[in-house]
C-alpha cells in the first residue's frame, strides 16, 4: 500500500523536518529534501524579504519538494503569503491560528496545506477547513505547545480515530524506533524537529547545538502557559521565570520579563544564560551534531531494522 504522506508530498520517506524558528533555513530544508524527506523553511523568525531569499536559495539547492512553515500569528502574514505565492511554493504548513483563515486561499493557488494541532478538537476543525493533512504535536515537543498537555502516544490514536485525512505525528520523535512507534499507533508519517536542530545545516548557534547534545532527562520544562506554552531548557532565564511565578505575576509581568527576541538571543545568537532555549524532551537521546542526511538515513535504517525484530507474544 502506498504511504499517504509519501504520495501527498512526492517524497521518498514519510519524514518531515520541523520548521523551527532560528533553526530551519534553506540549508537545512534543502539538505533534508535532498536526502528524501520533506524540508521546511521556518518563516516564524524571518522578515518577509528574508523568507523570499531563503525560498529562492532553497529552489537552487534542491530540485526536490520542500515547504514553508507559517505561524499564523505572524504580524506580516499577508506579505508572507504573497511571497509564498509569488515564489511558487507548493507546500505550506500552518500553525498557531485558525486554519480556516488561509487554507482555502492557499488551496485555490494549488498549494498543499497541512495544519499543526494539539488536540482532537483542533484536528477536526482543520479537517473541516479543508487541509490536506494534520500534524498532531504532543506535549513532548520543543517550542510552543498546546495547552492540553496531551502526549504524542495518546494524541495520535485519538486523532486517527476521528479524522479521514493523513495524520503526521510530532513531539518526542527523534529516532527510527520513535518513528515506528508513532506509525504503529496510526500515524502516516512523522515530523521531527529537535534531532534536526542538532545538525550541521541547522542555522542555530553552535552554543545551542552543544546544549541540545548536553540535555538530559528532566532538563526541559513547559512554562509560560499564560502567554503561549513553550518548552524550554532550564537556564538562567527559565529560573527567572520560575522566580516570578512565586510572586503570582500578572500576564503583563510575564510579558515584561520575556521582552523581545528571547528565542533569537538563545537559539540564533547563542546566549545560553539570557536566551529562550526551545527544545523537545527527546533531546535526551541526541548525542552528536552531524549532517542532516546522516540523521535521516539513521532514522530510516533503524526504522527498518527494528521493524524486522518485532515478534509475536
Amino acid at each position: 500500500m502506498q504511504n499517504k504522506i509519501k504520495q501527498l508530498f512526492n517524497i521518498k520517506y514519510p519524514i518531515i523536518q520541523g520548521g523551527m524558528v532560528w533553526v530551519s533555513g534553506f540549508k537545512l530544508a534543502s539538505a533534508v529534501s535532498n536526502a528524501g524527506g520533506l524540508g521546511l523553511i521556518g518563516a516564524g523568525s524571518m522578515y518577509p524579504e528574508v523568507l523570499r531569499e531563503h525560498i529562492q536559495k532553497c529552489k537552487k539547492a534542491t530540485d526536490k519538494p520542500f515547504g514553508v512553515n507559517v505561524p499564523m500569528l505572524y504580524p506580516d502574514i499577508e506579505k508572507i503569503m504573497d511571497i509564498i505565492i509569488e515564489e511558487g511554493v507548493k507546500i505550506v504548513f500552518t500553525s498557531a491560528g485558525n486554519p480556516k483563515t488561509w487554507t482555502l486561499f492557499l488551496k485555490e493557488k494549488g498549494i498543499t496545506v497541512v495544519h499543526v494541532v494539539s488536540s482532537v478538537k483542533f484536528a477536526l476543525k482543520a479537517e473541516d477547513a479543508g487541509v490536506d493533512a494534520v500534524v498532531c504535536e504532543g506535549f513532548e515537543a520543543g517550542g510552543h505547545n498546546g495547552r492540553e498537555e496531551t502526549t504524542t502516544f495518546t494524541l495520535i490514536p485519538m486523532v486517527k480515530e476521528q479524522v479521514k485525512i493523513p495524520v503526521i505525528a510530532a513531539g518526542g520523535i527523534g529516532s527510527g524506533r520513535g518513528m515506528l512507534a508513532a506509525m504503529v499507533l496510526g500515524a502516516d508519517g512523522v515530523q521531527i524537529g529537535s534531532r534536526f536542530a542538532a545538525t550541521l545545516e541547522s542555522s542555530a548557534h553552535i552554543n545551542f547545538k552543544n546544549t541540545i547534545v548536553d540535555v538530559k532527562d528532566g532538563d526541559t520544562h513547559l512554562t509560560l502557559k499564560e502567554l503561549a506554552p513553550v518548552r524550554l531548557v532550564k537556564n538562567k532565564f527559565y529560573e527567572q521565570v520560575q522566580a516570578l511565578y512565586q510572586q503570582n505575576p500578572s500576564k503583563d509581568d510575564l510579558i515584561k520579563l520575556l521582552g523581545r527576541a528571547r528565542a533569537k538571543k538563545g537559539i540564533f545568537e547563542g546566549d545560553l544564560e539570557n536566551g529562550e532555549l526551545e527544545i523537545g524532551q527527546i533531546a535526551g537521546i541526541i548525542h552528536d551534531i552531524k549532517p542532516a542526511k546522516d540523521v535521516l538515513e539513521e532514522i530510516v535504517n533503524e526504522f527498518n531494522a527494528v521493524k524486522t525484530t518485532i515478534y509475536k507474544l
